[in-house]
């Protein structure tokens, strides 16, 4: 009697993303051309939100660590749901720190997002922090959420690291207007994955708060996005609406961060109560 093989926790990683890991995953897909949409997680940090935003067709998870309170058993167990049915996460990082980037990518999230990036040296120093040596100052932490518990052989370790500086994705957040003047000096930073303008903070920065399609907001965005075309690195944002975002598409935007899981429920229990309130009348 022949007795099948139990797959390994390489043949599973395989299968979920066959681009090597999910933030080669997210890298490739965005090299594809391929449009990249993110449900936002803010409030509730459980499993079930990365299984469902799956369903709904979300292609990553952003994690909003700069203005939430979330805990870090409840935030690891969400990271390991996503890896595990091949969603990547993209965390912002509360600070530049050391130690809050390094457990953030031991859990197992890949992209790192630096909110209110205004400089080079910013960068550098998140890409230090994020890369293993000779090209960074990462402490090596093997056989944790990010390698999905699967220990390197001592012989292997040269090439486990390289697998994951390939898996880190690193995300500027441009939201000043300092940023913006700077923008050419960020972007062409060696290390960024991906540049993200976050409309909010810089609407306001601009002097028109909420008012995304002010020609003093959207204007200064495309000069950001063109920069990023030169460069090669693929732009996102958060759109108004659906409509808007495919105007920021047909302008050559490549990921947006959405809606949060508050913002989601709020959406669908309003719709349905609706509903229920239209068909009695």
């Amino acid at each position: 009697m022949s007795v099948s093989r139990v797959p390994s926790a390489k043949d599973r990683l395989n299968f979920l993303y066959p681009e090597g890991g999910p933030g080669q995953q997210l890298k490739a897909r965005l090299k594809a051309k391929q449009v990249q949409i993110g449900g936002i997680l803010d409030e509730y940090a459980r499993p079930i939100v990365p299984k469902l935003y799956q369903q709904a067709g979300f292609d990553f998870v952003y994690i909003e660590y700069e203005h939430a309170s979330l805990s870090p058993p409840d935030l690891v167990d969400t990271v390991l749901a996503a890896r595990d049915i091949g969603i990547p996460v993209i965390a912002k990082t509360p600070q530049l720190e050391r130690q809050e980037v390094a457990k953030l990518l031991e859990m197992g999230v890949v992209g790192i997002q630096l909110p209110r990036t205004e400089s080079r040296v910013q960068v550098e120093e998140l890409r230090s922090y994020m890369k293993f040596p000779p090209g960074g100052t990462r402490a090596v932490a093997p056989g944790y959420g990010n390698s999905d518990y699967v220990q390197p052989s001592p012989s292997n370790w040269d090439q486990w690291m390289v697998n994951q500086d390939a898996e880190v994705t690193l995300v500027v957040h441009i939201e000043t207007k300092l940023a913006y003047d700077r923008a050419e000096e960020i972007i062409s930073t060696p290390g960024v994955d991906m540049v993200y303008v976050g409309p909010g903070d810089f609407s306001i920065e601009m002097g028109h708060p909420g008012d995304y399609g002010h020609p003093e907001v959207a204007d200064p965005m495309e000069e950001i996005l063109k920069i990023c075309q030169n460069h090669g690195i693929p732009f996102g944002t958060t759109a108004a609406d659906a409509s808007s975002a495919a105007k920021w598409v047909e302008k050559g935007a490549l990921f947006f961060e959405t809606e949060d899981e508050r913002a989601l429920i709020l959406s669908g229990a309003t719709q349905l109560v609706n509903a229920y309130r239209k068909s009695m009348e």
